[in-house]
Formats: structure tokens, sequence, C-alpha cells
């Protein structure tokens, strides 16, 4: 066993005894930097966890590497830089012992991007309060990358902005040190070239291209789902470039939480920050139109604006999708914008945000469906909590995204009062913002009424 397993075996018995919030905390971004049968010498980031680690946690650091080396040590600590030269790789598989061969950093070649979009930059991304909080952290990586908020994973809806905020990332990094390695790839890319590396017998070039970076993006994280040995891989990826410092920023349609993966994994993907992104409120709205306006050149009075605003609701892309159709409308057909033209396009199928093609009675039944749960039930008279809560998600659906008026949801939820619909929807509109569950859930029903 080398001093890194003795390292790696000692952090799974204190990750055991301390609370997570404490072992991410002080035992993150540290490693043994030697270790004999005398003394073991921690790396540690500064010299706040340095006087942290001898006042508070030697005693344990010392049982525990006592355990995992099979005899008492003399424990040293020292602070190194940030991002210090390139240690073995922590592990608790052996595959992650795998050491590049690259090239010192003078030798390195100008920088492969692959798959950046050029319009994807800080410039261009309207920051409003659904992903200020996305946006900050992004912007705070660019400033220290590798040692602030790593990994970043950013969550939320289609179209909202997430693969914006991580090419962002990139390319400000880039214009910062053009010899900064950045890969970015979606997931189902990382899976095909892993499946090709092991039918090939090409794996050591692999990990020469997903381990020899300072940055790597992985968008739609969550189709790692089931794909046990590419979850292993990635694990062994991630681990190899976290214990460099390197960055890594990934985005998912759902919370790590909500991933089917390996727990293992899953806490990897906790250790950083995780951040959502929220659909767009009017506001954010409006600025995403008038600076796209401007961007393209194409001029349009407020009114129309605000109707395009209110009208495309559910993410980005749809909304530049309904400006792009009026402007080709305009140009093609050499007309004015007008209110009476605009409302035409957005009432067209799937012109706005693709929600009128869903029914009332549609979502009602795909909200049954959703929560396992007979439609007769869903519009009974019960009260019970397993009825009631679905049965008011149905109603703040109907009536954020249908624009259905409260006495026709009344009708459409089994003949129910208008004041109750006002409730159910007050509810939810108020408990989502803070409960992760219950977001996750409207996101995922809206996929699916999106999708018909």
């Amino acid at each position: 066993m080398n001093y890194q397993e003795v390292w790696q075996a000692a952090l799974g018995e204190l990750e055991l005894a301390l609370s997570k919030a404490n072992f991410t905390t002080w035992f993150k971004n540290t490693y043994l930097s030697f270790f004999d049968a005398n003394t073991a010498t921690v790396a540690v980031p500064n010299a706040f966890t340095k006087t942290w680690f001898e006042k508070k946690y030697h005693l344990a650091i010392l049982k525990a590497l006592g355990h995992a080396s099979s005899g008492a040590v003399k424990v040293v600590v020292y602070v190194v830089d940030a991002r210090p030269a390139a240690p073995q790789a922590a592990s608790d598989a052996p595959a992650e012992n795998y050491q590049s061969d690259r090239p010192k950093a003078a030798e390195q070649p100008i920088t492969n991007i692959f798959g950046l979009n050029p319009k994807y930059k800080f410039s261009n991304f309207i920051v409003g309060k659904q992903n200020e909080m996305a946006h900050a952290a992004a912007k705070a990586i660019v400033e220290r990358p590798g040692t602030v908020y790593n990994p970043l994973f950013i969550y939320g809806g289609v179209g909202l902005g997430k693969t914006h905020l991580l090419h962002a990332v990139a390319h400000a990094l880039l214009e910062k040190n053009p010899q900064t390695r950045v890969l970015y790839v979606s997931c189902e890319k990382f899976t095909n070239d892993f499946i090709n590396a092991v039918k090939t017998g090409a794996t050591r070039e692999f990990k020469d291209r997903y381990r020899n970076v300072d940055l790597l993006l992985v968008d739609d994280i969550q189709f790692i789902t089931g794909k046990k040995e590419t979850q292993e891989e990635f694990f062994n990826t991630f681990n190899h470039l976290h214990q460099l410092n390197n960055q890594i920023i990934l985005s998912s349609d759902r919370p790590p939480k909500a991933i089917l993966a390996e727990e293992r994994l899953l806490s990897r993907l906790e250790w950083g920050l995780t951040t959502d992104i929220g659909q767009p409120d009017f506001e954010t709205r409006i600025a995403i139109l008038e600076a796209k306006c401007k961007e393209k050149n194409f001029s349009l009075p407020p009114d129309i604006i605000h109707l395009i605003a209110n009208s495309v609701t559910s993410n980005i892309r749809e909304l530049e999708g309904a400006l792009n159709k009026l402007m080709a409308n305009c140009q093609l057909r050499n007309l004015e914008p007008t209110a009476d033209l605009a409302r035409q396009l957005l009432s067209n199928a799937s012109a706005a945000s693709g929600k009128k093609s869903a029914t009332p009675k549609q979502i009602v039944q795909l909200v049954a469906e959703y929560f396992d749960l007979p439609i007769i039930d869903l519009l009974g008279a019960s009260r019970e909590k397993r009825l009631a809560f679905p049965r008011q998600i149905a109603m703040y659906i109907l009536r954020e995204d249908m624009r259905v008026s409260y006495p026709a949801i009344g009708v459409e939820i089994g003949g129910r009062d208008h004041t109750t619909a006002m409730h159910a929807y007050e509810k939810i509109h108020r408990e989502k913002d803070e409960n992760m569950k219950l977001k996750q859930d409207i996101d995922q029903l809206r996929a699916k009424i999106y999708s018909l």
C-alpha cells in the first residue's frame, strides 16, 4: 500500500467519524506528501486549515493513520500552494492511480477547444434572480479556478442557460490564459468515447484526453444513470482532476440526489457548490428580448416585447425562438411588427413554448400518472395528503402554464370552488422555491407536458 492509499484509508475513517460538512470543509484538497514508519507529512491548502488540524483534528488524524498503516506515526502538517505540483491521484479504486505523461506547463501546446460556442459568453448572459447564484459562482471560478466551488454543479430545466454558463467560464479562462486546457463534452459523448476506447483498446488515449485538462465541462451529467462502467470511469477521472485542483463544472436537469448513481459518485458531485437555474421571471424575459433585439438589429416596440414575454414563460430558448419567428415573418413578408401579428404567430401550435398543445384534461392525466394515482382518486373528495398535494400541483400547472381561470380549474379538478384553486396555486407558488423535491416534480411534469 503506497502512502496515498494510506491517506485514502485514513480519510475513509475520518469521513465516518465526522459530519459531512466538517469533513468537506477541512479535509478537501489535502494529501499526504511524505510517509514512512515514523512520520506522516500532511499537505493542506492554507494556514487556517493547518492550525485547525493541529488543534482540533491532530489526534483523530493520528488515530486514523495508525489504523491505516498498522502502527502509530507522528503527524506533521504544512501549507502548500493551492495548486500543488501533482501528487499521486487519490483513490479508492486502482484505476485512479493513473499517472499522466503530459509535458510540463512550459511545453504545453495551444489549447484545443472542443465544442465551445463563441456566442456563449458572460457579456451576453442576462442575470436575473433565478440565475444570479449560478452566475456569481461561475464568475468566482474564473478568478480562482479549482480553488472555489469545485465541482460546480448547475441544474435546471431545458433552455435556461446552463450550457451558456459552462461555455462562458471556458471563454473567460481562455481570455486570461490562452494556454488553458479546456474540454467541453456532453455526458453522452463521454460515454461513447469510453465505450469506443474499451472496444479498441485505446483507454490510455481516453485517459490522456480527459485527465490532461485544466477545465472539464460536462453537460447533462444525469445521463450517466444506469451506466455502471461509465460511472466508474467518470468517478476516477473526477478524482484525478479534483486531486490536482483542476476545475470541474457539471450541468444537469436535476439535482445530484435525483441522479441514479453510486453513492460514492453522488458524494463527489456534491463536494463543491450545487446551484439551480429557474425559469426567468417577467423582468428577466424582457431584458433577454431587448438584448436579442439589439444583437439582431431588429427594433420592436415595448408592447410587443411585453406580449412575447407574457406568452413564452418556460425557457430562454423558446423565448428566442418566438422572437426569431416574428422577425423572420416581418423580414420575409416585408411587414411591420404589430401586436396582432405577434399574437397570431404565438397562437400557432407550439409557438407559445409548446404549452398550448396540451389540454387541461391531459395535464390532469399526466399528473395522476406521474404520482401513480388513479384519476378518479385525484379528482375525488378525499383530502389525504397523498392525493391533496398532487391535486394542488395540477391546479398550479393549469394556472401557471396554461393560464386557465380559477373557476375553470375548479371545474377540471372535480368541480371544486375557485377559491380552492386559488389557495392551491398560492401554496405551490410559495413553496416551490424552497422545496427542492417539489421543484423537481414540477420541472419533470413540464418536460412531459411540453413533449405532447
